[in-house]
This record gives structure tokens, C-alpha cells and sequence, in this order.
């Protein structure tokens, strides 16, 4: 199971059962160079230019740690883990790449770090009319039916947004996405971003930290907005992120600890500047896709052109 798709397929992940040994302890960045298990095209996380929140949370952690940070990239899907965390180098037989910046907290395959982010999943859209009053994904069902019904509805297979959809009866409404891509170049906010897009669908329900890339891509006029969905007593919506490093390895584990606990408003400002929805450990919001409430009232509609002062 992927790692990319873990994003909005957190259950799966943390249920899947997949078989691997430890792997041998290696004196990670022994070499003074900080190397990363990566996806190069999967924003809002990372890409191969170094524009996700992932890539500026391990540009911190090098830096910090005084270490040159190295990237060995592979689509972040079936075999990530093995083809890069766990797989050395025929050469030298080090490890490829030595901690993954996102997995979900317990995730099987790898030993985690003491998570560094709570997030959750989101519903987002393009302005309506009909949306405006939400603040959170189950004000949409405050809708009158009959538009409620109406509503095409984007959502990933065997994510809790399909449980949801399930559970108020709209998931024959839905448009169901497959889990997973044949396109290694494809991702779920590619997906949904071209789909709302093209108006092909009317909301999504989407991994919040995705929901809020696309908030944040779309804030010229008409924004796009997004709510998020509340902890849940029957669904689980929201989950914790940590460092994914190979089992055996204490040391580094404890240092990368060590660095999370003593950079928490470090990562947190990252986090926040790409409109990524964060919780606290009462599940309260300490973030959401409030800060782009400014962006969407300066945002001037690109063809009607300002009018200029009188001379």
C-alpha cells in the first residue's frame, strides 16, 4: 500500500498487513547528510523541486541538524517503502535514503516518530451560492433535499468520506475515484483540482491537507473554500503524521524526536502557510483554512482591470 495514498486512504494503510523484517540499524547521516525518502510529484507534500511542506519541514530538519539534505524519489505508492527506505545501494550498501517525512503514526511498515501534526479530511468546493453558509462539512447536509440529492459528490474508495456518503445515504451520488492511479503522475489533488475544475463534479471530500492546496491555488475570485470535518465518534477523520525511519534504529528515531519536540512552532508555521488544517490533542483547531480569508477578500478578478485615480 502507498504511502501517496495513505493521504486519503489513512484506514487502509493502518490496516494493511504486510510482512517485512527489521532491517539492519545504520548509522543514519553518519556522512553529515540528511537523506530523504521522497515522492517527486505529489503536492501539496512534496515534488522533485522542493515545493511541498514536506520538502520545507526536511530543509529545516538539515539545516538544523547541519546536514546536506539528499533526496532519493519514487512514486510514493505499492513498493515505496522497499524501494527506498528499505533498499540499498549495490555500491556502497547504504540505505538509499534514510527517514520518510510523512506516515501515518503506527504506520506497519516503518518505525514512527512521535507525530508532528493531527489533521483531517475535508470537504472543498468551488463558490455557490448554495455553499456559503458552511463552516463545517455537515452543515451540507442542512441543504434542502432535493438539492442535496442533486449535489455529484467526489470521493476515494474505502476512505472515510465513502463512510460518510454511506452513512446519509448520498453515496449514489457520488463520484467514486479509484484508490489508486495507474498514472504515477496522477494524485488526488490533480484529480479532484481538474475535475471541480471542469465542473464534472460539485465538492469533494478530500484528505484535508490536500483540500487546503487547492483552497490555496484557487483564491483569486471566485475562490474555492473549504471546510473541514469534525472529529467524529462513528468515523474517524482525522489522524496523526509522523517520520517514518527503519525499525532497529533508536538512536535516530530518538534524534529526530528530540528535533520535533524542540521545532513544534517551526513545523507548525510551515504547516500553516499551506493552508494544512491542524488539531490538537482534544481535537480542537488550532488551524484551518481560515488564513485564506484574506486572500479571498483581496483577491481582484483578473478581467475587470482597477480603475485608476483621476489625475
Amino acid at each position: 500500500m502507498s504511502i501517496r495514498r495513505e493521504l486519503f486512504l489513512l484506514p487502509v494503510m493502518l490496516t494493511c498487513s504486510m510482512a517485512f523484517g527489521q532491517a539492519e540499524p545504520q548509522s543514519a547521516g553518519a556522512e553529515n547528510v540528511l537523506r530523504v525518502c521522497a515522492d517527486p510529484d505529489n503536492l501539496p507534500l512534496s515534488n522533485a523541486r522542493g515545493e511541498g511542506y514536506e520538502n520545507k519541514i526536511a530543509e529545516q530538519l538539515a539545516s538544523d541538524l547541519k546536514r546536506r539534505l539528499e533526496y532519493t524519489y519514487f512514486p510514493q505508492r505499492m513498493g515505496f517503502v522497499r524501494n527506498t527506505l528499505r533498499q540499498k545501494d549495490p555500491q556502497t550498501q547504504q540505505f538509499k535514503c534514510d527517514v520518510i517525512i510523512g506516515v501515518p503514526k503506527g504506520y506497519e511498515l516503518t518505525a514512527t516518530t512521535n507525530s508532528y501534526m493531527r489533521s483531517t479530511y475535508a470537504l472543498v468546493f468551488r463558490h455557490h451560492a448554495d455553499f456559503e453558509g458552511l463552516e463545517t462539512a455537515d452543515d451540507l447536509l442542512k441543504l434542502p433535499p432535493q438539492r442535496l440529492r442533486s449535489l455529484r459528490i467526489g470521493v476515494f474508495g474505502r476512505s472515510p468520506g465513502a463512510d460518510w456518503l454511506l452513512r446519509n445515504d448520498l453515496l449514489d451520488h457520488a463520484v467514486v475515484y479509484s484508490p489508486q492511479s495507474g498514472d504515477p503522475a496522477e494524485n488526488p489533488a490533480h484529480t479532484i483540482e481538474r475535475d471541480l475544475d471542469g465542473e464534472k463534479i460539485d465538492l469533494a471530500i478530500l484528505w484535508g491537507p490536500m483540500a487546503g492546496f487547492l483552497v490555496r491555488n484557487h483564491a483569486a475570485f471566485p475562490a474555492w473554500r473549504a471546510v473541514p470535518f469534525t472529529p467524529d465518534p462513528e468515523i474517524k477523520f482525522d489522524y496523526e503524521i509522523s517520520m517514518g525511519v527503519r525499525f532497529g534504529e533508536k538512536e535516530w528515531k530518538e534524534t529526530l524526536d528530540q528535533w520535533i519536540a524542540a521545532h513544534e512552532q517551526d513545523v507548525h508555521g510551515i504547516l500553516t502557510s499551506f493552508l494544512v488544517p491542524l488539531l490538537d490533542a482534544e481535537g480542537k483547531f488550532t488551524s484551518d483554512f481560515r488564513s485564506a480569508e484574506r486572500l479571498r477578500t483581496d483577491a481582484v478578478r483578473k478581467d475587470i482591470p482597477l480603475a485608476q485615480p483621476q489625475q
